[in-house]
C-alpha cells in the first residue's frame, strides 16, 4: 500500500478495536460478575499500553522527552478523560443498567462520528484555542449526508430495540402451556393463563 494512504490500515484497526470493545467488556463484567472489576481491567490495560508502551518507544528511538506546554498537557489530558470517561459509560450502560451490547455500540458509534465531525468543522485550534467558526473550506453535501445518514442509522438501531422488546413480550404473554406434575406423579397439562395487558 502507498505510504500516504497507511493510515486507512490504523483507521481499520482502530474500527475493528472499538468494535469489539462493547461486546468485551460487556461478556467480562458478566464473568467477573462485577462491572466495576472489569473497568479496572481496561484502566490496567490503558496503562500498559497508553503509558508504558510510548515510554519504551520514546527511550528506544532516543528522541528523549519531548517538550511539554500546558495547552498541549491540557487537551491531551482532556482527551484521556474524555476516553475514561466514555469506557465508564460504556460498563455503566451494559453492566449496571443492562443495556443490550447488540444496540449499546451501534448507537455509540453512530453518535460519535457526528459529534466529531460538527467539533472538527466548527473548532479552528490553529487559529487559537478558542477559535470557531463556519469551515473555512466547504466539504461538501456528501459529508452532510454522511452525517444524516449517521444520525438516521441511530434511529433504525432505537427503532429496532423498541420493536425487538415489543416482540419478546407478545411472545411471552403467549407461553406454552405449562406442565403441572401433581403429588400422586400422574402428569397434567394445565393451559397457562394468558397475562392481560393494561391499557395504554
Amino acid at each position: 500500500m502507498d505510504s500516504k494512504n497507511m493510515w486507512m490500515v490504523f483507521v481499520g484497526l482502530a474500527g475493528l478495536s472499538w468494535g469489539v470493545y462493547v461486546p468485551l467488556v460487556a461478556t467480562g463484567g458478566k464473568e467477573l460478575k462485577s462491572s466495576y472489576l472489569s473497568f479496572l481491567c481496561v484502566g490496567v490495560a490503558y496503562f500498559l499500553i497508553a503509558v508504558l508502551a510510548p515510554v519504551a518507544i520514546l527511550y528506544y528511538k532516543g528522541a528523549g522527552w519531548p517538550k511539554a506546554n500546558v495547552p498541549g498537557i491540557t487537551l491531551a489530558g482532556l482527551a484521556g478523560v474524555a476516553g475514561a470517561v466514555g469506557a465508564l459509560c460504556v460498563i455503566l450502560a451494559v453492566g449496571e443498567f443492562k443495556g443490550n451490547k447488540l444496540f449499546v455500540a451501534p448507537v455509540i458509534f453512530a453518535l460519535a462520528p457526528v459529534i466529531n465531525t460538527v467539533v472538527s468543522l466548527f473548532w479552528h485550534p490553529e487559529h487559537g484555542m478558542m477559535s470557531f467558526g463556519a469551515p473555512e473550506a466547504s466539504p461538501g453535501w456528501k459529508l452532510y449526508a454522511g452525517i444524516l445518514f449517521a444520525a438516521l442509522g441511530a434511529g433504525f438501531v432505537l427503532y429496532s430495540k423498541e420493536e425487538m422488546e415489543k416482540n419478546a413480550a407478545a411472545a411471552a404473554r403467549k407461553a406454552p402451556a405449562a406442565e403441572v406434575v401433581p403429588a400422586n406423579g400422574s402428569t397434567a397439562v394445565r393451559e397457562a393463563p394468558h397475562a392481560t395487558r393494561p391499557a395504554d
